[in-house]
C-alpha cells in the first residue's frame, strides 16, 4: 500500500510543474516575440484609447496603444505604442504616424472605413537608415507616401493664392499630382511649393517645363469671341496647378528630382519667351494719374513691352511745380527682336525712337474701371527731341491724354459759350419768332382769300379755255384733211413751182453752152 501513495503524489505534483512549464514557456515567448516599444507625440489625444487604439501598416495590424498622457510641458499628448517584432526594421528616422479617423478636406473624404472599426495609427514607413523611437505624429494624413513612385519638385511663387495642401497638379487637364507642402522663404518674400508628380508622368517635366497656376477660371474676350478656359471643377474650387513644356524642349531628358521651377499666374505668362533685357525708363505726366497702378503694362502700339514700376510725386522747387514721374521697366527685344549679330547698345535703340517722335500718353484700359495704361507711340507731328536724363533715369517725352485734350476742348467751348451774348441774342431770337408767326397769319389770310376769290374766275377761264381749243382742234382738221379745198390749192401750186423749176434749168444749161444769148438772144439753130 505504501508504494501505491507515494505514486499518487507524485502525480499530484506533476500537473502543476507542467503548467508552470507551459507558463515559462509562454512567458519567454512573450518576452522574445515582444516587439519594440516607441512613443507618439501628437497635438490631440481625438481617437487615441489605451489598450483599444490599433497601429496598422498597409491595414496589417502591427502594434497596439498602451498608454496615453500628456507631454511635460503638457502642450502635446503622449502615446506609448508597443510594436510587434516583425514592425522593428521600420522605425527609422522618416517613418510617419497619423491618427487615421473620418475627415473632409478640400479636395477629397477619407478615413470612412473608421465609422464602424473605430480610429487607428496609420503608418508610412520611411527610407532613412538611422533607427528611431520618438516619433513626432502627423496633424494630417500624408498626401503622398514614400512608396509611392514618382519625382517630387520645388515651385517658388509670389504668394500662395488659393492652393493648398492636396491641391491637384495637372498635365493636358489629367491630376498627374498633387502640392503635398509648403513654407515660407526664409526671407519672406515669397512662398516655396512641394510638389509630387505620380510615374509615369513624372517624365514629362523637362529643366524649361513652365508651371502656373490653374485656380478658377480664365475668360478671354479676343476677336474668336469669349473663351472660358478652367482645368477642372476642382481646381476651379480648390485651386490647382498645370504644366507644359514648350515645343522646342519636348524631346529633353526629364528633370531630376528637386529641380525648382517658378510658378507664373497664368499659363499666357508661363509660355511667354523670356526676356533677355530690360531697360528702366522714367517718364512725367503733366496731368492727373489717377487709374495708374503699378504693375499697369506699357505697350506699343497693341504690344505689351513693358509694366510700371514706381509711381511718385516730384515738387520742382526751381518753377514751384509738382510733377508725376512714373517708373517704367521695357523690355525692347519685344519691339525689335533677338538680335543676331551681337548686343545693341542698351538705349540706343529707345533714342532712335524717340528722335523719330515716340511719346508716353495715357490711355483709358477699361471704361468700367476707369485702369489706365501708358501707351506708346509715334507722333510724327511732334517737335523733334532728344532723350533727355532725369535723375539718373532716361527719360522718354510725354503728351497729353486724349481724354484730357477732349477735356481742355470742352473747356475752351463751354468758354467761348459763357462769352456768348446770350441774354441779346435770345432777346432777337424772340423777335423774330413773333415776326415769323405775324407773316404766317398773313399768309394764312391772303390763301384763304385766293381760294375765296380767285379759285372760281379761274375755274371758269379754264372751262372757256378748253371750249376754244376744241374749236382749234376742229379747224386744224378741215385744213388737214386729204379733199380739202386748201390741200388741192397747195398740191396745184406746188406742180407750178415744179414745172417752174424744170425751166430754170434748161436755161440755165442753155446759158452754159451758149453765153452770148444773153446780148443776143436766142438764134434758131437751123435744123439739120
Amino acid at each position: 500500500m505504501v508504494p501505491r501513495r507515494r505514486w499518487s503524489l507524485q502525480l499530484v505534483w506533476l500537473i502543476p510543474i507542467v503548467a508552470a512549464l507551459i507558463g515559462g514557456w509562454l512567458a519567454v515567448k512573450a518576452v522574445l516575440d515582444r516587439g519594440p516599444t516607441i512613443t507618439i507625440s501628437f497635438s490631440t489625444a481625438e481617437g487615441l484609447e489605451p489598450e483599444k487604439t490599433r497601429v496598422k501598416y498597409h491595414s496589417v495590424d502591427i502594434g497596439r496603444v498602451t498608454n496615453v498622457a500628456f507631454s511635460e510641458d503638457r502642450t502635446r499628448v503622449v502615446a506609448t505604442v508597443i510594436l510587434s517584432k516583425q514592425a522593428e526594421p521600420f522605425l527609422v528616422a522618416d517613418t510617419r504616424f497619423w491618427v487615421v479617423r473620418p475627415r473632409v478636406s478640400g479636395t477629397q473624404i477619407s478615413g470612412l472605413n473608421t465609422l464602424l472599426s473605430g480610429a487607428y495609427i496609420g503608418m508610412d514607413v520611411g527610407s532613412s537608415g538611422d533607427s528611431k523611437r520618438k516619433f513626432v505624429g502627423l496633424d494630417m494624413p500624408p498626401i503622398v507616401t514614400v512608396d509611392l513612385p514618382g519625382q517630387h519638385f520645388q515651385l517658388h511663387s509670389e504668394d500662395l493664392g488659393s492652393l493648398d495642401i492636396g491641391s491637384p497638379v495637372y498635365f493636358r487637364r489629367v491630376q498627374v499630382g498633387s502640392i503635398v507642402n509648403y513654407e515660407l522663404d526664409k526671407d519672406g518674400t515669397g512662398v516655396q511649393l512641394h510638389v509630387f508628380v505620380k510615374a509615369p508622368y513624372d517624365r514629362y517635366v523637362k529643366a524649361n517645363t513652365r508651371f502656373w497656376q490653374a485656380s478658377g477660371f480664365d475668360l478671354a474676350l479676343d476677336a474668336n469671341g469669349i473663351r472660358l478656359n478652367t482645368e477642372s471643377a476642382v481646381s476651379l474650387l480648390f485651386g490647382g496647378v498645370s504644366f507644359e513644356t514648350p515645343v522646342e524642349s519636348v524631346s529633353a531628358p526629364s528633370a531630376q528630382g528637386n529641380t525648382s521651377f517658378l510658378l507664373y499666374s497664368d499659363r499666357g505668362k508661363a509660355m511667354r519667351l523670356p526676356d533677355t533685357a530690360e531697360e528702366t525708363y522714367r517718364m512725367v505726366f503733366d496731368e492727373s494719374v489717377r487709374g495708374l497702378s503699378v504693375g499697369a503694362p506699357v505697350d506699343f502700339r497693341g504690344v505689351v513691352i513693358g509694366e510700371v514700376t514706381a509711381i511718385d510725386v516730384d515738387f520742382d522747387a526751381k518753377n514751384a511745380d509738382v510733377r508725376v514721374p512714373v517708373e517704367v521697366r521695357l523690355y525692347p527685344d519685344r519691339l525689335r527682336g533677338k538680335e543676331k549679330n551681337g548686343a545693341v547698345q542698351r538705349g540706343s535703340f529707345m533714342e532712335k525712337l524717340v528722335s523719330r517722335g515716340l511719346r508716353a500718353q495715357l490711355r483709358s484700359g477699361s471704361l468700367l474701371t476707369g485702369q489706365l495704361y501708358v501707351a506708346l507711340d509715334i507722333f510724327s507731328e511732334k517737335p523733334k527731341v532728344a532723350m533727355s536724363k532725369q535723375a539718373g533715369r532716361a527719360e522718354i517725352p510725354t503728351v497729353v491724354s486724349s481724354v484730357q485734350e477732349l477735356q481742355s476742348t470742352l473747356l475752351r467751348l463751354a468758354r467761348k459759350l459763357d462769352n456768348l451774348p446770350l441774354e441779346s441774342t435770345v432777346a432777337d431770337a424772340r423777335k423774330s419768332i413773333k415776326a415769323l408767326e405775324s407773316t404766317l397769319a398773313t399768309t394764312d389770310r391772303a390763301i384763304k382769300r385766293i381760294d375765296s376769290d380767285v379759285t372760281p374766275q379761274a375755274a371758269k377761264t379754264l372751262a372757256d379755255l378748253s371750249h376754244t381749243l376744241a374749236r382749234v382742234d376742229q379747224g386744224l382738221d378741215g385744213l388737214l384733211a386729204d379733199d380739202a379745198p386748201i390741200q388741192r390749192d397747195v398740191r396745184e401750186t406746188l406742180r407750178e413751182v415744179s414745172r417752174a423749176a424744170e425751166a430754170l434749168r434748161s436755161l440755165a444749161d442753155y446759158l452754159e453752152r451758149k453765153p452770148g444769148a444773153i446780148l443776143r438772144g436766142r438764134v434758131e439753130e437751123p435744123a439739120k
